[in-house]
């Protein structure tokens, strides 16, 4: 009796697809930086304004793709974190200031429940605000008609508790893989990659990352725990 086999293609490791999505960013930006050179000896030769304009556009559509091939491989880089102290009521402070700078048309939307009496923190911080940032960005990219969610920062034995309630009125994800699953969720513009970079540079860290959803209330609680330094 003939053996059956399988036609789905075997599994490929992360670290595979990983190397093969940079490579190919690295490829199609080599071309687009040729575009660009071309596009700029286009410009110089024409003196028509009209047409200097669509090559000045053309240029714009060409470092915006640029740009977004620059985020794709940045959200799968190694977090190589370089941790300094930090008073935690700092580090909020400054999450704040930088939502309210990225998140202008919904900083008015979140309110923020901070008690940070003390504490420090040994993180990196672009690494970690990045990781926060990505969590207020996520939340109002899935519920674009949300009007108001709860930032809770707070320290707690030794920890630094940050979470994020935002109300979900269909909420139908499982949570406990959450941020382990990348490019299940793929939209224009958005390759499932966020929450897993948020994982990843938590747990470069020696913290933890998890979210439940509780079906009474309609609200998904995201929560980030990282260690304070020792007295």
């Amino acid at each position: 009796m003939a053996q059956e086999h399988s036609t789905d293609p075997p599994p490929v490791p992360w670290p595979e697809i990983v190397k093969f999505v940079r490579q190919l960013s690295h490829d199609i930006r080599n071309n687009l930086n040729a575009v660009e050179l071309q596009s700029a000896y286009l410009a110089e030769l024409t003196e028509n304004s009209e047409m200097k304009e669509e090559v000045q556009r053309l240029r714009q559509m060409v470092s915006e793709v640029g740009t977004s091939l620059q985020r794709l491989t940045a959200g799968l880089s190694q977090v190589n974190a370089t941790p300094i102290s930090y008073q935690a009521k700092d580090f909020v402070e400054d999450l704040r200031q930088k939502v309210a700078r990225e998140q202008p048309e919904n900083a008015n939307k979140i309110s923020w429940d901070v008690k940070c009496e003390g504490g420090t923190l040994q993180v990196d911080p672009q690494f970690a605000q990045q990781a926060l940032l990505e969590l207020f960005a996520n939340a109002f990219h899935h519920e674009r008609n949300v009007n108001a969610i709860t930032a809770k920062a707070y320290t707690d034995g030794g920890r630094f508790v940050f979470e994020l309630h935002e109300p979900k009125s269909n909420f139908q994800l499982r949570t406990e893989n959450w941020g382990r699953e990348p490019l299940r969720n793929v939209s224009q513009g958005h390759y499932g990659l966020g929450l897993n970079r948020v994982r990843s540079i938590v747990e470069a860290h020696d913290g933890e990352f998890e979210a439940e959803f509780d079906q009474k209330s309609s609200t998904l609680k995201t929560t980030v725990v990282l260690p304070l330094e020792k007295p």
